[in-house]
């Protein structure tokens, strides 16, 4: 049974109750016949060995409120995604593959370089990003949902509450972040309880009171990757195409949206999906890879609002951030002790202090180059640099579907 405890800057949504699905969905058809949803899936091929695609194509057969199901197939060559339309084919929704990595959306990538769009390398954020304007140039959906392709625990109820805040009129947000409870045998989520919350906590104490940090403060489980928001939203927003993408967000929304149009919602009683691995060796690779990421998307963003970040500033961050990493580990063992669970708090204080790498690795890299890698640009930015990118959108597409 979940909280019902409101706290923070936005909105948060709780799991009250156990509601039937069938009387969910019930409401968002009749809500989706004013505002569509169309579902973003990015996919890349090594999901296929996962346990969570046949779960979420098992029950996505079942859902049927959706406009659209888009697949971003990323870092897939042509075997491979044939391959993929082969298996989404299941669906009833028939949905569109996009080829990410494909020679036709290849060209278009090309042709926004020669106006001077930079659309960086293949990842999630920019085939989340290329998604987003197909569904934008097609202009029969009002909302947009996307989740990630590896949730083992995965069920239609968790994509229903996650589209209701904003496609549901008598609610109306125009930007929905899902959030989980993460526990086994022990707690999971390490880059989110260990690395970002002690993280923006460090940052609010070095830094003084901040309403973005506040924001950022309020989300239950940031890293989530599950969100929904209105099309006119998607219109206006930038994304990072690398590990930042979903803090990157969250700032984008911030600067775009009022915070009374933002909420949380609490997706599932539980949550599973496969876990990256911390490479103590390689700060390159796996959640420290992410977490540098994360770490240079938060001081970007802190520095385009005014902020002076210097080497004596990183240096007294690095030691706030480790001393409330460390609080709050003690806070974790006790309640793992007090719920049963298994805690080491031995791994956890090492992996804060792999993170503290992060910081290091984030800091030097900004000081070098404080502007980071741009982000990709809002659709608003695409079609006045490429006025007919729509048409030529969906033709890549649709020849690709085709073939």
């Amino acid at each position: 049974m979940s909280d019902f405890f409101q706290n923070g800057e936005i909105a948060t949504f709780h799991h009250l109750k156990k509601r039937h699905i069938e009387e969910l969905e019930i409401e968002l058809l009749e809500a989706t016949r004013h505002r569509p949803v169309s579902l973003v899936l990015p996919y890349i091929p090594v999901e296929l060995q996962g346990k969570g695609l046949p779960k979420i194509l098992d029950e996505l057969q079942k859902v049927k409120y959706l406009k659209n199901i888009i697949v971003a197939v990323g870092n897939a060559n042509a075997e491979e995604f044939k391959e993929a339309k082969k298996v989404f084919s299941v669906l009833p929704q028939k949905p569109k593959l996009i080829w990410c990595t494909g020679p036709r959306i290849e060209k278009l990538y090309k042709l926004f370089s020669d106006n001077g769009i930079d659309v960086g390398n293949d990842g999630k954020g920019r085939s989340a990003w290329t998604a987003y304007g197909y569904i934008l140039a097609l202009e029969d959906s009002d909302v947009i949902a996307l989740h990630d392709c590896d949730i083992v625990t995965y069920s239609r109820d968790l994509l229903a509450r996650l589209c209701y805040p904003v496609a549901n009129t008598a609610v109306d947000f125009e930007f929905c972040k899902g959030y989980y409870s993460r526990v086994t045998d022990r707690l999971h989520g390490r880059v989110t309880r260990i690395f970002v919350t002690p993280l923006i906590r460090a940052l609010k104490e070095t830094l003084g009171h901040d309403k973005f940090l506040d924001y950022l403060d309020s989300f239950r489980y940031i890293l989530a990757g599950e969100f929904s928001m209105s099309v006119d939203l998607v219109r206006r927003i930038r994304i990072p195409g690398d590990w930042g993408i979903e803090v990157g967000v969250l700032a984008e929304v911030h600067r775009n949206c009022a915070l009374r149009r933002i909420c949380q919602v609490d997706l599932s009683d539980n949550y599973e999906h496969k876990h990256q691995m911390l490479t103590l060796g390689d700060p390159n690779k796996g959640l420290l890879k992410m977490g540098t990421d994360i770490a240079k998307s938060i001081f970007m963003t802190m520095a385009s609002m005014g902020y002076s970040l210097t080497k004596d500033f990183f240096i007294s961050l690095r030691a706030t951030y480790l001393r409330t990493a460390q609080d709050l580990i003690a806070m974790y063992e006790s309640d793992s002790r007090i719920n049963g669970l298994y805690y080491n708090r031995h791994d956890e204080g090492s992996s804060a202090e792999a993170f503290l790498q992060c910081i290091i690795s984030a800091g030097d890299q900004f000081l070098q180059t404080p502007m980071g890698t741009p982000h990709l640009p809002n659709w608003n930015r695409v079609v006045s640099a490429v006025p007919n990118i729509f048409e030529t959108l969906i033709s890549s597409v649709e020849e690709d579907n085709k073939d």
